[in-house]
């Protein structure tokens, strides 16, 4: 974008114009000059770019005040930079990584891989937001401490695959306790968790209640997502030879768990059976843990006006060497 400075200014064109105008009409009209009678017609009519040039000196000079005065105007080009500040929601995304989570109900991905594809969409939804990834099975792990750079969690999100079968527990209390570390020294106006797991806690040295305790106790508001119900489940089993063939397994959800944290700590807790219910899932916490973002728009400029006033100088030195010189007016 672009403005002038001094606007005010420009308001001196018309009369430039006008005695522009005023000066062709008076050369057209004839001024003093020696006439010689009869001239003109003893003499032959030569035609010369001369003559033509000179019709055209009062519109260059009209030309020259005009960019005298848009230079004094002090035209400006600007670029706009815009400065968003805001009280902010720090989330910490907490996926159980278990053996469980190979699970193929969530056609036609395993629970895992649904997970994920939601996760990313409600990462690319919250731009202004910091937000942590914790994995765990019967170990926690940070994966991604809190960040802006999503596009760095989003690869590190991409990389959780299932933890080894001699780690394939569910410690549920740990993966809490571990994503409430990481708020625990967030100045965050909101801090919060959302925990999806499959199963029931049956790992860990720090209980799911405990974890519970402490995030209520730091302020910060747990999401439980229970993935899938207790029954048969389909699964692929590899067996030592490398083989694999598909089997109906059996696994527990705590639900009963699930909801506990999310009262304990003024949280929701939801279960999901498909894809699409996971998707609503996280676009419902997304509405419920919105950021309030202040906007501020700065306009940096710079002064063109040297663009203007080097070829209004630049002319005006060709008119007075012209006017001085091969134009010049014998009074």
């Amino acid at each position: 974008m672009w403005r002038f400075a001094s606007p005010w200014v420009l308001a001196l064109i018309p009369p430039v114009v006008a005695a522009a105008v005023w000066m062709a009409r008076r050369r057209k009209r004839g001024d003093a000059r020696v006439v010689l009678p009869q001239a003109g017609a003893r003499l032959p009519r030569i035609r010369s770019s001369w003559v033509a040039i000179e019709a055209g000196m009062p519109w260059l000079r009209g030309l020259i005040l005009v960019l005298l005065v848009a230079g004094v105007a002090r035209p400006q080009a600007g670029s706009r930079i815009e400065t968003t500040s805001t009280f902010g929601v720090d989330i910490v995304i907490v996926l159980d990584a278990s053996d469980s989570m190979r699970a193929e109900d969530f056609t036609p991905d395993h629970r895992l891989e649904a997970a994920k594809q939601s996760i990313r969409t409600f990462i690319e939804g919250r731009p202004s937001d910091r937000i942590g990834l914790v994995g765990f099975a019967s170990v926690a792990s940070t994966r991604c401490p809190l960040t802006l750079d999503h596009e760095m969690l989003q690869q590190l999100l991409d990389e959780v695959d299932f933890a080894p079968r001699n780690e394939s527990g569910t410690a549920i209390g740990m993966g809490l306790a571990t994503a409430v570390n990481r708020l625990r020294d967030s100045d965050a106006r909101s801090r919060v968790v959302v925990l999806l797991t499959d199963g029931a806690n049956n790992e860990g040295q720090i209980g799911p209640e405990a974890a519970a305790e402490a995030a209520k106790a730091l302020g910060v508001r747990v999401y439980t997502i229970g993935v899938g119900s207790t029954g048969q489940v389909p699964m692929t089993i590899q067996d030592r030879r490398g083989l694999s063939y598909q089997s109906m397994q059996y696994f527990e959800l705590d639900e009963e768990l699930l909801e506990s944290i999310a009262e304990t700590t003024d949280g929701q807790y939801y279960n999901v059976r498909d894809a699409g219910a996971m998707d609503i899932v996280f676009e419902t916490i997304d509405a419920l843990e919105k950021t309030e973002i202040e906007s501020r728009e700065r306009v940096l400029y710079r002064e063109l006006f040297a663009w203007i006033l080097l070829p209004a100088v630049g002319l005006l030195l060709v008119e007075r060497t012209l006017a001085g010189t091969r134009l010049r007016r014998i009074p």
